[in-house]
């Protein structure tokens, strides 16, 4: 069963009386539990089309499926609360709030879901990512790694059924980038979790079902992997 599906998506932008044309009719689907990178060179729509699926941002036309409910046209008072409960996001500058300890930040999520269990949910996420010594620091006192590690222990409180992770590792160095590839494999293998993956590293093509190739707004390919 396809989880997502995107039909003819388009984006364009209006720079004064110019017209930018970002994303050019992109269709795909992706089942559920899937592992997907996608892939293309700097500029050719790879962040706003993940912006799109998610419901980030809007389409100039086309419309974007989660499991069968068009979210195209939700007002954000809809979609809001909708893609707290159903995704988790994780970027390449980790979108912490600098004020709010390790463990305040994870929680956050849960919390806006009037979730009771939250702090007993971060707690357990930090321990599974070894950071349980960590949960008072505030971001400005983590290393790269451990931010973005706080960062997906918050982008899975809710064990949300759809990961999009844009260019996670961008921001770490090799030995970091490494070990947060590493994590988001297990937390796939383990969770069956369907994510979605911005990524310029051609050496996680081969642990990902599929590879979309991305290029000048279209795709131009793909790329599966036998299972």
């Amino acid at each position: 069963m396809d989880i997502l599906k995107a039909e003819q998506l388009t984006k364009t932008y209006f720079i004064e009386d110019r017209e930018v044309p970002v994303l050019d009719h992109v269709s795909l689907s992706v089942a559920d539990g899937e592992f997907i990178i996608i892939e293309g060179k700097s500029g050719s729509g790879k962040t706003t089309l993940l912006s799109l699926l998610s419901g980030l941002d809007k389409p100039t036309s086309g419309r974007v499926f989660i499991e069968g409910k068009e979210i195209t046209h939700m007002s954000e008072d809809d979609l809001a609360p909708f893609r707290n409960r159903t995704f988790g996001f994780v970027f390449q500058s980790f979108h912490l709030v600098p004020s709010l300890s390790a463990l305040e930040n994870i929680m956050f999520p849960a919390e806006l879901n009037k979730d009771p269990d939250a702090q007993d949910k971060a707690e357990q996420l930090l321990k599974q990512m070894d950071l349980s010594h960590r949960r008072y620091n505030l971001p400005s006192q983590l290393s790269g790694g451990e931010k973005q590690r706080v960062a997906i222990c918050r982008a899975f409180i809710n064990m949300p059924k759809i990961i999009f992770a844009d260019e996670p590792t961008g921001n770490l160095d090799s030995r970091s980038g490494e070990a947060i590839m590493q994590l988001l494999t297990d937390i796939h293998s383990e969770r069956q979790a369907t994510i979605l993956l911005v990524t310029h590293r051609t050496d996680m093509m081969d642990v990902a079902d599929r590879t979309i190739y991305l290029e000048d707004g279209r795709i131009m390919g793909e790329k599966k992997n036998d299972p």
